[in-house]
C-alpha cells in the first residue's frame, strides 16, 4: 500500500503538539497529529494527563485539572481541522519527504506517512526512582515538579523532601521553603553537585536541611496520601524514616528524541538543539517544540509557547515550498 502523503505531521500531543496543530490547521496546512498510544509512558496528551490541578495556566481562575486541559486542546485542534490518529510513530526517515513508519509497520521496508514538514513534540519524562509505595502515591504526595505542584494545599506547612543534589534540586528545595514548613534534601553523595553560588544559598536556608550520604527506600503513607519517607545512610547503612507530605524527585529528566537520534542535533543531555529565537533544527522542514528541546523551563506553558513557534515556523516553510514549487 502506498504511503498516505501529508504536507505536515506532528508527533506528540502535548500542550506543544496541540498548539502547533491548532496554527498550522487554522492556516490550512492541513496537519495530521500522531498522538502516541502509551508512547514515552504516557497517554495521549503527555505529562499533564497524569497531573492533577494545574493552578498556573492562564485562563482557568479556578484552576483546572491536567487530563481536562489537554482534553480541550484535543477538541480545539479538531475542530480547527487537526486529523488526530492514536498511534505511535515508531520510526522517522529525516530524508525529503519525511518518512513514519506507525507502530507494528516498522520492520516493513515502505513507511505508511510521508510528509514534507515534520513537528516533534514528543517531551521528555522525569526520572523516577520505582521506590516501593511510589505508584500509589504519585500525585498524591509525590512530584516531579515542584514549581508545578508546590503550591498544592497538601503540601502547605508541611514537612517536604527533594530528592537530588544538582542545581534543579537546590532550586526546587529552595522554591518550596514559601509553602512548606520545612524541606528536607537527600544527596547520595557527601557533597552537592550544584553550582557553588546554589549550594550555598541552600546549605545557609533557615528552613532546609540537606542530608549528605542519604537515599530514599520507600513511600509511606495512609492510603490516600503521602506521610513519611524511609531512609538509609550509604555509607553506615543506618535507616530511619522522615515525615514528609511531599516528595518531589529533581534526578532530571529524560527526552523522548529516540525517532531522531543520529539525524538531528543534540546536546550532551539529549535534548534537540533549536537555532535560538525559533524552533527550527539542524534539519531543514523539522521543528521541534515543547520539554524535547526546553531542558530549563519545562512548563505547560512555555512548551504551549514554543508549540506556536514551531506552528508558524513550519507554516512559512511549507509556504516557501510550495511557492517554489
Amino acid at each position: 500500500m502506498a504511503p498516505q502523503h501529508h504536507k505536515v505531521a506532528i508527533i506528540g500531543s502535548g500542550p506543544a503538539g496541540h498548539t502547533a496543530a491548532i496554527y498550522l490547521a487554522r492556516a490550512q496546512m492541513n496537519p495530521i497529529m500522531f498522538e502516541g498510544m502509551m508512547a514515552n509512558g504516557f497517554a495521549p496528551g503527555g505529562q499533564l494527563t497524569t497531573t492533577t490541578d494545574v493552578e498556573n495556566y492562564p485562563g482557568f481562575p479556578e484552576g483546572v485539572m491536567g487530563g481536562e486541559l489537554m482534553d480541550k486542546m484535543r477538541a480545539q485542534s479538531e475542530r480547527c481541522g487537526t486529523v488526530i490518529e492514536t498511534e505511535t510513530i515508531t520510526k522517522l526517515d529525516c530524508g525529503k519527504p519525511f518518512k513514519l513508519w506507525r507502530e507494528g509497520a516498522d520492520e516493513s521496508g515502505e513507511p505508511t506517512d510521508t510528509a514534507d514538514a515534520v513537528v516533534i513534540a514528543t517531551g521528555a519524562s522525569a526520572r523516577r526512582m520505582n521506590l516501593p509505595g511510589e505508584d500509589k502515591y504519585w500525585q498524591n504526595g509525590i512530584s516531579a515538579c515542584a514549581v508545578c505542584d508546590g503550591a498544592v494545599p497538601i503540601f502547605r506547612n508541611k514537612p517536604l523532601v527533594v530528592i537530588g543534589g544538582g542545581d534543579s534540586a537546590a532550586e526546587e528545595a529552595i522554591y518550596l521553603t514559601k509553602y512548606g514548613s520545612h524541606v528536607n534534601v537527600f544527596v547520595r553523595r557527601d557533597v552537592l553537585r550544584a553550582s557553588k553560588v546554589m549550594a550555598n544559598r541552600l546549605l545557609k536556608h533557615p528552613k532546609v536541611t540537606v542530608h549528605f550520604n542519604t537515599v530514599a527506600t520507600e513511600c509511606k503513607g495512609d492510603g490516600s496520601l503521602l506521610t513519611s519517607v524511609a531512609t538509609r545512610n550509604t555509607k553506615t547503612g543506618e535507616t530511619g524514616e522522615l515525615e514528609a507530605n511531599g516528595l518531589f524527585y529533581a534526578i532530571g529528566h529524560d527526552p523522548a528524541t529516540q525517532l531522531v537520534k543520529g539525524q538531528v542535533d543534540l546536546d550532551d543531555e539529549g535534548y534537540i538543539k533549536t537555532i535560538p529565537g525559533s524552533s527550527e533544527t539542524n534539519v531543514t522542514g523539522l521543528f521541534a517544540a515543547g520539554d524535547v528541546q526546553d531542558k530549563r523551563y519545562r512548563q505547560a506553558i512555555t512548551s504551549a509557547g514554543s508549540g506556536c513557534m514551531a506552528g508558524l515556523d513550519a507554516e512559512r516553510y511549507l509556504t516557501e515550498l510550495e511557492d517554489e514549487q
